[in-house]
């Protein structure tokens, strides 16, 4: 019999006689606690932070704020990981059938989450030992408490290998949401679908703007000289955190006022030593002079950028585009009026959606759209990005 609340057990029990009463002498001990093997620092770490993207937090957030404590190869190992299974989720549940016989989506979270990291380190990864990807796997599923199914996820990794599997449609073979390849197939053709789908699957380089010497996109980069900026102008920019754009316009010598509508995002932009402000830029702006040049990087969907952020591509839902189309027609309205006369305004995006490029700037004259610039992942290098050039109503002095 047991006392499951202090984990006891009864170990001996017998009776003796006192006189002519019958006392049951019972001497109890401690249960022993389960006991678990080693999983390594980074595979603990990614399978905590799996964990939490599925809960909405964001990858490289999370990657930057726990793995200071880890050396360089088990941060590395676990960011390897993290992404790998983020980008190559689709492809990832198809195999946990392929082996199973048994859809990811049935499966407990923890299980699921577990198998798509041994699958990817045996399928994917090279240098992994196969025994410690099965085994570590299956550890974390009886960490979660899920020692029931730790049989089922051993006998499933035992069956991985190598060989070429015929995925079951375009979707699942380039581990995207069907509906926004298929937006993309409209949008930019079938072809260029595939090569932006394909780039979303690569671990994106690393650039770092030499005008200020911080890791930045070569698309990021590609905005702030659409500005055309000038020493002594002026600089609203809307939508300023973390802050990247907001240094390369300072390499101008502009003299700049940078927003956002949270108090902790502009935390970061400190060190600029420029005037912050938390507004929200869909409201009325609060300035009474105009300013020179405006830049509105738009919040967005971020589907440009998915070889960096691939949880976006599994979280977005196509109802978010109209949600965020009116957020930035009203960002581009408040901003034209703090443009002053002859200024010019780029507003940008790293989406690849019309909803939130074409259809914002149609808002505008056309006759005010200077220049539409856009770039996509697999096209050019980097990110993609859009941005259109307008110009401030009435005459003045660009």
């Amino acid at each position: 019999m047991a006392i499951t609340g202090d984990r006891f057990i009864f170990e001996t029990c017998h009776r003796k006689k006192r006189r002519r009463t019958e006392v049951r002498r019972c001497t109890l001990k401690r249960a022993p606690r389960a006991t678990f093997k080693a999983v390594s620092p980074a595979r603990g770490l990614a399978f905590e932070i799996l964990t939490a993207v599925e809960r909405g937090g964001y990858a490289s957030d999370m990657l930057a704020a726990r793995a200071a404590p880890f050396d360089a190869r088990d941060a590395g190992l676990a960011s390897e990981i993290v992404f790998g299974v983020l980008r190559y989720r689709a492809q990832l549940d198809y195999l946990i059938e392929h082996y199973s016989g048994k859809p990811a989506a049935r499966l407990d979270d923890a299980v699921r989450q577990a198998l798509r990291m041994g699958i990817y380190q045996l399928r994917y990864l090279e240098r992994v030992p196969a025994h410690a990807a099965v085994s570590e796997s299956v550890e974390l599923i009886k960490r979660a408490r899920k020692r029931s199914a730790a049989g089922f996820a051993n006998a499933v990794l035992r069956k991985v290998n190598r060989a070429p599997v015929a995925w079951p449609s375009r979707a699942v073979e380039l581990s995207h949401p069907a509906w926004l390849l298929e937006r993309w197939e409209r949008q930019y053709g079938t072809e260029t679908a595939a090569d932006i789908a394909r780039a979303n699957l690569r671990v994106p380089e690393t650039y770092v703007n030499p005008e200020t010497a911080r890791i930045q996109d070569i698309g990021s980069q590609s905005i702030v000289p659409l500005l055309r900026l000038q020493p002594g102008q002026t600089l609203l920019d809307l939508c300023a955190a973390p802050g990247n754009k907001t240094a390369q316009a300072l390499a101008a010598g502009v003299r700049a006022v940078a927003c956002d509508i949270h108090l902790h995002r502009l935390t970061a932009l400190k060190t600029l030593g420029i005037d912050l402000v938390v507004l929200d830029g869909r409201r009325p702006l609060p300035f009474r002079r105009r300013f020179n040049r405006i830049l509105i990087d738009a919040p967005c969907s971020g589907t440009g950028t998915l070889a960096h952020n691939p949880e976006i591509k599994w979280r977005l839902q196509p109802a978010d585009l109209t949600d965020l189309h009116n957020r930035q027609v009203a960002l581009l309205e408040q901003g034209r009026r703090a443009l002053a006369p002859g200024g010019l305004l780029v507003y940008s995006t790293c989406s690849l959606e019309h909803e939130e490029n074409e259809d914002v700037v149609a808002s505008v004259p056309a006759a005010l759209v200077a220049e539409i610039m856009r770039r996509l992942p697999g096209r050019e290098p980097g990110d993609g990005f859009f941005a259109a050039v307008i110009r401030g109503e009435g005459a003045g002095v660009d």
